[in-house]
């Protein structure tokens, strides 16, 4: 599948030993549309299209930034699907994995950069989980890199607790990517959805593939998502409820396989979309594999549950630590 992305040569000098280190930041949740996909977002990050309505924001520009004063090369894809054609395969866990992998790939090859410069993958919330995936997939679908670390903070590793968490705040429209994105890899979850939900949840799905998050936050915050079932049962009963489908949603489990190179890993206690036990069991499944990872406790107190805010604070508290984690490993 061609994707799409971006790399940024940085002006400053890399200090580090060898050659100049890449990393690939995976965004965030930005959509499930075309135009929210983060090279469109590039010299401004914020876009509003009146003729959709839609509003796009790339908020991987901090770490951008931070990265590139340091002398550090910086790629970031839009994953499979968002700016190319099909749909963006959102929370996939071997795609949004490749796809972080390809573009470092792309990136060593469009900077002319040696093959064994240092590659290290960092991203939060959905990024979190593309990175992590990158980490634990390094070894056998790209042995080519030479990949030194991994930022991971409050990735999605285990969608059955994750759905249940979303539903009800202000972005509980992005249970609709997943279900979308999941669907145009796995027929059988389509058979399901179909027969499971009913006018509401069926124009919901068709909307949501086609908005960004803020679109999303305004059309469909703070909805429940049994109100899309004939059931009037949440989309987690029915994930639980259907063996096929339970089956899917655990094929993007992420915590099966063993990074190659140190992780660090970010969970708040009271993050409001991201379960923090759900994080923690990644941290115990890499360290019972003898993995290299240590982990971070965000014990912010909840401030509005469900608004997000438990869940966009710490993304910027641990912005520097982890940042200074993956200078420090990329310096080595």
């Amino acid at each position: 599948a061609a994707v799409t992305g971006t790399v940024v040569e940085p002006t400053a000098p890399w200090r580090g030993k060898g050659p100049r280190p890449t990393v690939v930041l995976g965004p965030g949740t930005v959509g499930q549309g075309d135009q929210c996909a983060g090279s469109k977002l590039m010299s401004f990050p914020l876009a509003i299209d009146p003729s959709k309505p839609s509003i796009a924001v790339n908020y991987s520009g901090l770490e951008m930034n931070l990265l590139l004063i340091n002398g550090v090369r910086v790629a970031i894809t839009d994953y499979i699907g968002m700016g190319t054609p099909g749909i963006h395969t959102y929370v996939n866990r071997l795609e949004s994995g490749h796809a972080m992998l390809d573009a470092a790939r792309a990136a060593l090859k469009i900077a002319g950069a040696p093959a064994n410069s240092p590659v290290a993958f960092s991203g939060y919330s959905q990024g979190g989980g593309a990175a992590a995936s990158a980490a634990e997939l390094a070894s056998t679908y790209a042995p080519d890199l030479n990949v030194k670390a991994t930022y991971a903070g409050a990735p999605p590793a285990d969608l059955s607790k994750v759905i249940d968490r979303i539903d009800g705040t202000a972005i509980s429209g992005a249970i609709g990517y997943a279900i979308n994105g999941l669907e145009a890899r796995y027929p059988a979850l389509k058979t399901v959805v179909d027969r499971q939900t009913n006018a509401a949840g069926h124009t919901a799905l068709q909307r949501l593939s086609t908005q960004c998050i803020g679109d999303t936050i305004l059309s469909y915050g703070f909805q429940r998502t049994n109100s899309w079932t004939r059931s009037g049962q949440p989309l987690s009963a029915i994930v639980n409820a259907d063996p096929q489908v339970r089956k899917i949603v655990g094929d993007q489990l992420i915590g099966k396989l063993k990074p190659n190179a140190p992780v660090l890993l970010e969970g708040g206690i009271n993050d409001d979309v991201i379960p923090y036990d759900q994080v923690a069991q990644l941290y115990r499944d890499w360290k019972a594999q003898g993995a290299t990872v240590s982990m971070v406790t965000n014990t912010i107190p909840p401030i509005f549950p469900g608004l997000v805010v438990n869940h966009a604070l710490p993304m910027l508290t641990t912005l520097l630590p982890a940042t200074n984690f993956l200078l420090t490993e990329l310096i080595r």
